[in-house]
């Protein structure tokens, strides 16, 4: 087109100009898409060879098979395996697993568990006899109160002062070493078996609850004949059917009542008891050996115990080898029956009992010179010696292979005096709702 001044003139083309920079956008479009697909593929290549050299160190570690995976774990203590169980699902697997549980219990040493009193602990100042209750402190009313479905406005307040913390005492080279289980309860132990233990249900009069302080593992038993402490006897034992928890009780005729429950069962069943007048006292724990439990019947002078056999559920009477008197005790050594008596002249005879139709035998003599009044504690598994206490809380080991006694420092401010205090224990994982896998239900 031709200008007033004979020029050309340009016009604006807006449908032009608009192309033009739609190719521009397109462009820039384009660019950033290229950048975008490179970074993306520079992630995917630094990701390859971060996960190549994973693999390259992975395939460096040699492969160990799980028996010897195994075997290294079981050489860890109690407290290693519980947070060892979810390294990996390999190794929850393991530690779970019926094999693992049952050869970490034949490898558990005899402890002395017993409570430990609030009111008596908050005033100790040394560091290892403080009980510090914390968040982790496992409670067994507050887990009752979650079985029970109770909401949390409507469950009592529990006073400190009212609370005991579970704790072991562990005898070995001379030294007594206390240990925690960071729990809390407020009834007595009335059994202990491979790790388990049988606790009164305070806030519910007569119920019991079962259960492992190691794993932390409880449940609540069903209720049976209700009858006052000093008139009944628990104990808990091991059997092909599973745990077995047995349970005597005197009426006022002086008669001997027995039930049985199996764990995992919602009732009780009623059985013959010993015949009547055997058992007249229930001031000692029942003592599991040779396939049966014995009761020493008497406080003082008894010339038989009353064992009843565990599978067939019969009581029997065995003469003792010489009177019980007050401090001699009955206990288990190896699987047998070993009855400990103070004889004349200073002098402990130990007298051991292989099979309930067999006879006693008097295997050792222990001198104790110028010691007074010692009373049995037990026997240790891997260590041919025995503990004894004395009426002032003082602790004696005799080694038979040394015939040497000598006196365990014991810290008297934390151990209990009274013998129906503690009570013989093992540290354990095991379970009565044991599967062929494993566990049903471990609390982490």
């Amino acid at each position: 087109m031709v200008g007033n001044d004979g020029g050309s003139v340009m016009f604006f083309n807006p449908i032009t100009h608009d192309r033009a920079d739609r190719v521009k956008m397109a462009e820039k479009a384009s660019k950033a898409m290229s950048l975008l697909k490179l970074a993306e593929e520079r992630a995917t290549l630094k990701k390859q060879l971060e996960e190549g050299k994973q693999k390259q160190r992975l395939d460096s570690v040699p492969y160990l098979p799980k028996d010897c995976v195994s075997n290294i774990l079981i050489r860890l203590p109690l407290e290693s395996l519980q947070r060892s169980r979810f390294v990996c699902k390999p190794w929850y697997s393991i530690i779970n697993s019926r094999t693992f549980v049952h050869d970490n219990l034949q490898q558990a040493e005899k402890v002395l568990i017993f409570l430990s009193p609030f009111n008596l602990v908050s005033r100790w100042s040394d560091k290892d006899s403080v009980f510090r209750e914390n968040t982790n402190t496992f409670s067994v009313e507050a887990k009752i109160f979650d079985l029970k479905s109770v909401h949390v406005l409507h469950r009592p307040l529990i006073a400190s002062s009212s609370k005991y913390a579970i704790r072991y005492m562990m005898l070995a080279d001379g030294k007594t070493t206390i240990g925690e289980f960071n729990a809390t309860c407020l009834g007595k132990i009335r059994a202990t078996c491979d790790g388990l233990i049988v606790i009164d249900n305070i806030l519910k009069k007569g119920e019991l609850v079962i259960m492992n302080p190691v794993t932390r593992e409880l449940d609540l038993l069903p209720l049976g004949t209700i009858y006052p402490s000093h008139e009944e006897s628990f104990a808990l034992v091991n059997c092909t059917q599973g745990y077995k928890l047995i349970h005597l009780f005197r009426d006022e005729s002086q008669f001997i009542g027995c039930e049985v429950l199996r764990i995992g069962e919602r009732s009780w069943r009623v059985i013959d008891g010993p015949s009547f007048g055997l058992l007249k006292w229930f001031g000692y724990e029942p003592v599991f050996a040779i396939g049966a439990l014995h009761w020493v019947p008497e406080i003082d002078h008894s010339e038989y115990i009353v064992s009843m056999t565990i599978d067939d559920e019969k009581f029997y009477k065995i003469e003792l080898p010489k009177v019980s008197r007050f401090n001699d005790r009955i206990m288990e050594v190896s699987g047998c029956l070993c009855f400990v008596a103070h004889e004349e002249m200073n002098e402990i005879s130990i007298w051991i009992l292989e099979s309930l139709l067999g006879e006693w035998k008097n295997i050792y003599t222990i001198g104790v010179g110028c010691i007074r009044d010692l009373i049995p504690l037990y026997f240790p598994k891997f260590k041919w010696e025995i503990y004894f206490m004395d009426k002032d809380g003082s602790v004696f080991a005799f080694d038979f292979e040394k015939e040497q006694m000598r006196k365990v420092v014991v810290k008297k401010e934390i151990f209990p005096i009274h013998q129906s205090a503690y009570t013989i224990h093992v540290n354990s994982l095991v379970s009565w709702s044991i599967t062929e896998n494993g566990h049903d239900n471990i609390d982490p």
